[in-house]
């Protein structure tokens, strides 16, 4: 089998890059070893519950966002609907809770009205954010952390714990945090607003796995690439097996352009021995980021009837009195680990029949705590985290553990099952300050790069945004049919 450009991985930035070059008349062929596409913008069912994998808000679609371009141009935009989100987020810690909007003018109030003598810190603060290129120390300075950034403008130790809550979204720890990164991605959700796909992000996914097959591509699922064949310093094709079925002859293909949006570092054992060692060298020094754990709930109710009114809670543990604490705090045991609850029953999610609700709460987690564990201890272990988090949200949402139909808890190891990624990574390589970005790979220069492990970073809209710009660079450079 012959095509102009084979995609590995069928995530949301092999999705984009696959259907920008359908669109544009190449012939594509997408290779994904999950049944079904988009690697984390998934979904999966539960009796009458659909649970949502990845996706709590993201930014946009709105405002100067690459998003409304690339969906414009993809037919997403009136084919899939985004629902608003109320509120950015809610943030509790012991006594203390305050709730964040998208706009970053009643943000900045409402914290002044808590914190008067932090004006100073709080304007500089959100100048950060809404003018990422302007550095606090002028450009010629390097980048910083956002841990190291907030300490030179904020002496409260609480105002920078409620400008953390949603620190999960993007690193596990302030003072490792790239500022220049954080900036732009945080500062998109206070200009951009943010949405939820209705019905869950498997329908972004089968949009653009359907426009791609539409646009005369192919969508091959439950196959696993097992290597990358190079000669002469190009990429010729790859070979590939049914993953269900590892007995079956192998199947190979070849292809002017070879896209990568599985993870670089897995890449490297796709190659031959040379270029293998080659892009190997390329990652060293570039840190593995952070895995997740979920806790997936079906509920017999909306948790609105039970008085619960928020969409996106972030519970900071009260062992957590400063930034430095939250990195240890992401190894605490789960009865004191903070965490993010997200209840989609706040807003016209498509996740639940009428008359009932699906939640779920996610935190930050790590492969090692979990891929050495037996069976049966890896059992245990996991419902003890559900129960702890389940107490922990019944003593905020009085009835909560009435309501609940059904649970599930999702570990590390369920993610790099599911993605492949190394570490059970999420964002791909942990956005520290300075690091460097690995945008192509001149020992093999037909081979390109599209998913969170490159420039734009991990997140919905930092797979979606690298997808598309991947397919505009390999087009600009010519690559035709």
């Amino acid at each position: 089998m012959k095509y102009d450009v084979i995609i590995i991985g069928a995530g949301l930035g092999g999705l984009t890059a696959g259907a920008k070059l359908a669109r544009e008349g190449m012939k594509v062929l997408v290779i994904e070893q999950h049944s079904q596409p988009g690697g984390c913008a998934t979904t999966f069912r539960r009796g009458p519950f659909t649970l949502e994998v990845g996706l709590h808000e993201m930014d946009g679609p709105g405002g100067r966002d690459i998003k409304n371009r690339i969906f414009s141009e993809l037919d997403v935009t009136g084919k899939v609907e985004f629902i608003h989100v109320p509120e950015f987020y809610r943030f509790i810690r012991g006594d203390l809770a305050v709730t964040i909007p998208h706009d970053p003018q009643v943000a900045a109030e409402r914290l002044l009205e808590k914190f008067p003598n932090e004006k100073e810190g709080i304007a500089r603060y959100f100048e950060q954010l809404l003018s990422p290129k302007k550095r606090p120390a002028g450009d010629s300075e390097p980048d910083i952390s956002v841990g190291t950034f907030l300490d030179s403008i904020i002496k409260n130790e609480e105002l920078k714990l409620i400008l953390l809550g949603n620190l999960g979204y993007f690193h596990d720890d302030p003072y490792s945090l790239s500022l220049a990164y954080y900036s732009v991605a945080e500062g998109s959700y206070f200009t951009n607003g943010a949405s939820f796909i209705k019905g869950g992000s498997q329908r972004l996914s089968d949009h653009l796995t359907g426009y791609i097959i539409s646009h005369g591509g192919q969508v091959l699922l439950n196959h696993l690439v097992t290597e990358v064949t190079v000669r002469d310093g190009r990429a010729t094709g790859v070979t590939c097996r049914k993953r269900s079925d590892p007995a079956q002859s192998p199947i190979e293909a070849t292809a002017d352009e070879i896209v990568a949006n599985n993870a670089i570092p897995a890449l490297a054992d796709l190659l031959p021995p040379v270029p293998a060692a080659q892009l190997k060298d390329e990652c060293s020094g570039l840190n593995t980021g952070a895995s997740l754990l979920t806790v997936y709930f079906g509920y017999d109710r909306p948790l609105k009837a039970l008085g619960h009114s928020y969409y996106s809670t972030f519970i900071y543990d009260s062992s957590v009195r400063s930034q430095a604490d939250i990195a240890a705090n992401n190894r605490d045991d789960f009865s004191r680990r903070s965490f993010t609850f997200v209840d989609y029953s706040q807003i016209d999610s498509g996740l639940a029949p009428e008359g009932k609700g699906v939640g779920a709460v996610c935190c930050i987690d790590y492969l090692e705590d979990w891929e050495n564990l037996g069976k049966e201890e890896y059992n245990q272990k996991k419902e003890y985290v559900a129960k702890s988090f389940i107490r922990r949200l019944g003593e905020m949402i009085p009835g909560f553990e009435d309501a609940i139909a059904y649970y599930e808890v999702a570990t590390p190891v369920t993610v790099k099952r599911y993605t492949l990624n190394p570490g059970g990574a999420v964002y791909g390589f942990a956005q520290n300050p300075g690091r460097k970005y690995i945008d192509s790979f001149s020992p093999v220069e037909n081979l390109h790069f599209a998913s969170a492990w490159g420039r734009t970073g991990g997140g919905f809209s930092g797979a979606i945004a690298g997808g598309y710009l991947c397919a505009f660079n390999l087009l600009r450079k010519g690559a035709r049919r």
